[in-house]
């Protein structure tokens, strides 16, 4: 059906054009700009956490050649300068390895949307406000921290684990909530959820 049939048409009370009147499918296109935001995002947090990763992959290969440097081999029972960088070697490797499998989470992650009255869950992008504020806050699966800055608003990764995100987990736009801020509790409404 052209637009201009469309047009002749609508007024008879015939039905509309189930993709709209371009054609296009303009429903089924806005829908798909939101998950591909969501994966831009996504991408962004991933961008994030592989930097911090090359930060501590650098830190433990400094760590580590301090480590086994002979200028740090222990020269009394006393000396420990040897042993403490190979322990802080030790600790940035893990650090590694728990970003490496961030990072490995959210690339499988889906970027799904959330429809009007669904529950909050893993994926989900939040807006509360709170005191006058929004605030805006992505479920990841890990990674919890990390900010990122994405269509203009800061972004902070929250996990299930976290004491916010457990009070969010299931929660609905429109619900609100008890948080604590600064040792005094507020009321925080969830204003949307994408």
């Amino acid at each position: 059906m052209s637009v201009l049939r469309f047009a002749e048409t609508a007024g008879r009370g015939l039905p509309a054009l189930p993709n709209g009147p371009d054609g296009k499918g303009t429903a089924k296109y806005s829908r798909r700009r939101e998950v591909m935001n969501k994966r831009t995002l996504i991408r962004k947090i991933v961008a994030r956490l592989t930097e911090e990763l090359q930060v501590y992959f650098r830190a433990a290969n400094a760590s580590r050649a301090e480590a086994t440097h002979e200028q740090n081999k222990a020269e009394d029972k006393y000396d420990t300068r040897g042993l403490e960088a190979s322990y802080l070697a030790r600790g940035q490797s893990r650090q590694s390895a728990e970003i490496e499998s961030a990072i490995a989470e959210f690339e499988k992650l889906a970027a799904r949307r959330f429809g009007d009255g669904e529950a909050i869950d893993i994926g989900a992008l939040v807006e509360l406000e709170h005191g006058g504020e929004n605030s805006f806050y992505f479920l990841g699966p890990r990674a919890g921290g990390t900010e990122v800055l994405h269509d203009k608003k800061e972004i902070l990764v929250i996990t299930p684990q976290s004491p916010l995100g457990e009070q969010l987990l299931g929660k609905k736009s429109g619900d609100k909530l008890q948080l604590k801020f600064g040792g005094e509790i507020r009321t925080a409404e969830i204003v949307s959820v994408e």
